[in-house]
């Protein structure tokens, strides 16, 4: 089976790449823009399965549909609300909503795979109603902000001001700068994904970093990593093992 990522981050495409290698697929190729990847389709055989992200550096993905006939299946993986994904799924449109969970992906591999095994013809995807359900989604932004209340006041904290977002005692917190921790009503599974994936990394259950605020990495036992912040000290903060090697692609 030929299968290929197009998706503008690399780290992204990287894990992707390698969830997909532990479910038996390799993909042969990964593109990271539109005029990359019409480059790529006018020169090579189009492949079984495509994973596309629909947001890339240069423009909307669906730009490269609407200007080659491309008879590919394809998985979608966004970052996209969950309501316009479950219209994709009313469409009968495979999805994967970032960041990619293991089991969704081979659910989503799986379905691919008996649809093909008795030769279903490929669904038509008509882009243009996909556009449809995104309200502006090239002008989509990651939070910048959060409000918090501190005694009767309520204070703005800047996302590039908070060190590392935490949980504890069933609350999550965000440590800034300024060496001050503020609860937020938000968790950490929401906050995973309203924040910018190129500046914040999961680095285990309990904790978000943010790459500008790291001081020094070091080796830990059972081939984990510990991470030092810049003021942000009374936190011993542990990548976990699983996430060892994600990390290590982030951080390129």
């Amino acid at each position: 089976m030929n299968v290929i990522i197009i998706e503008d981050e690399k780290p992204s495409a990287r894990r992707l790449a390698r969830m997909l290698s532990d479910l038996g697929l390799e993909a042969s190729t990964t593109l990271h823009s539109v005029e990359e990847s019409l480059q790529w389709f006018q020169n090579n055989e189009h492949p079984d399965l495509i994973f596309l992200d629909i947001q890339l550096s240069d423009g909307l993905s669906f730009e490269i549909f609407e200007l080659l006939e491309i008879k590919s299946a394809i998985i979608f993986t966004t970052a996209f609300d969950e309501y316009a994904l479950q219209a994709f799924k009313l469409n009968s449109i495979d999805y994967l909503l970032k960041p990619i969970d293991e089991d969704e992906l081979e659910k989503a591999v799986t379905k691919f795979k008996k649809q093909n095994s008795v030769a279903s013809p490929k669904m038509a995807v008509d882009f243009e109603d996909i556009k449809k359900l995104l309200v502006n989604p090239i002008d989509r932004e990651y939070k910048k902000r959060f409000t918090v209340r501190v005694g009767q006041h309520l204070k703005i904290i800047h996302a590039d001001d908070v060190e590392c977002f935490y949980s504890e005692n069933k609350g999550t917190y965000a440590a800034t700068t300024e060496g001050r921790s503020y609860l937020l009503d938000n968790t950490l599974e929401q906050l995973e994904s309203e924040l910018t994936p190129k500046i914040f990394f999961r680095v285990s259950r309990k904790y978000v970093i943010n790459i500008n605020h790291i001081r020094d990495i070091i080796s830990y036992t059972n081939s984990r990593l510990q991470i030092k912040l810049n003021k942000t000290t009374d936190q011993e903060i542990i990548v976990s093992r699983e996430r060892v090697k994600d990390f290590k692609l982030w951080l390129e």
